[in-house]
């Protein structure tokens, strides 16, 4: 059985006079007076159709009590022919409402650009305050006209293309280390070297070196990338990577390192530093990173979650 919850919007929901009707339905009643002088409590219009979906009208004449109305004329705006839409059903919409007032000649609307959530919990929203009973049954303020009125109300729905994502922490990650020897450096000709696969985790990676730089950086520094391999790469799914890449200081321990926070992902199967170490500090054999024309380059890291859309 679906429950119907109505929730009341502020009585201070801005108000203002324009000369176009309602976008799409209003509501004559006649002999508005009678209405509480025969205690009904609320009208219901008939359905109509705005933004594709089902709508009906309700007006409380003497107030909606359960919501604080009293005193007031109450209206309300109720999505129906829900069973049609799936179990999760959700529609956002902006909702104005509009009195037409006979003596100015112009309807009198809410100006309220909050988005309105309806789903299986919530059919229902309105203003409890919309409109003080006093002044309206007043002829002299022009709402009543032969004790005739005039409801509207515009439906504008929002719709949204909001994607999600669900990242999924490893718990226990395993610390990945790999560590490539590339010997006979001043004699790379090539501008691009990779190192042999390995293992980390449950996929399969690769450094890859080029040794006089990338782009801006060609001829001047060293770049240095980690690699995935795509084929152990689940579909949909984005690895969440920390780590270090960095090149060793073979004499005295003063390793060139760079941080690698990156999410690996079928269109970014590489990530890594092209400015990574300048080939003049490389080459300088009292820095120790080339050693019997021999650098070692390292990389550890920790594969920190899963990135995977949200259904």
């Amino acid at each position: 059985m679906e429950m119907k919850i109505v929730d009341q919007v502020l009585s201070t929901t801005p108000m203002k006079g324009r000369k176009a009707p309602p976008s799409h339905y209003t509501f004559k009643m006649q002999s508005f007076s009678l209405l509480s002088k025969a205690s009904i409590e609320k009208c219901v219009s008939e359905e109509f159709e705005a933004g594709g979906y089902k709508w009906s009208l309700s007006i409380y004449p003497t107030g909606n009590t359960k919501g604080n109305g009293q005193g007031h004329v109450s209206i309300y705006l109720m999505l129906i022919n829900t069973t049609s839409l799936p179990n999760d059903w959700e529609v956002n919409a902006i909702i104005n409402f509009s009195a037409y007032n006979f003596k100015d000649d112009e309807y009198v609307t809410t100006q309220d650009a909050t988005v309105r959530r309806f789903h299986v919990m919530k059919t229902e929203w309105g203003i409890s305050k919309f409109i003080n009973l006093e002044t309206f049954l007043d002829p002299a303020n022009g709402y009543l006209n032969d004790d005739n009125c005039v409801f509207g109300a515009e439906v504008f729905i929002v719709k949204t293309t909001n994607k999600g994502d669900c990242l999924s922490m490893i718990q226990e990650s395993t610390t990945v280390s790999h560590s490539w020897k590339f010997s006979k450096f001043s004699l790379a000709n090539l501008d691009e070297y990779k190192s042999e696969s390995f293992v980390g985790g449950d996929y399969k990676w690769q450094l890859e070196l080029y040794p006089n730089g990338l782009i801006e950086g060609k001829g001047i520094c060293v770049s240095l990338f980690l690699a995935l391999d795509v084929s152990t790469l689940p579909s949909n799914t984005k690895l969440v990577v920390d780590g270090t890449l960095r090149v060793k200081d073979q004499i005295s321990g003063q390793h060139a390192q760079r941080k690698l926070n990156c999410k690996f992902s079928s269109s970014n199967l590489v990530w890594g530093i092209r400015k990574f170490f300048t080939l003049t500090k490389v080459k300088n054999p009292k820095n120790g990173f080339l050693v019997e024309d021999t650098c070692i380059f390292e990389v550890e890291f920790i594969v920190v979650g899963l990135l995977t859309p949200r259904i």
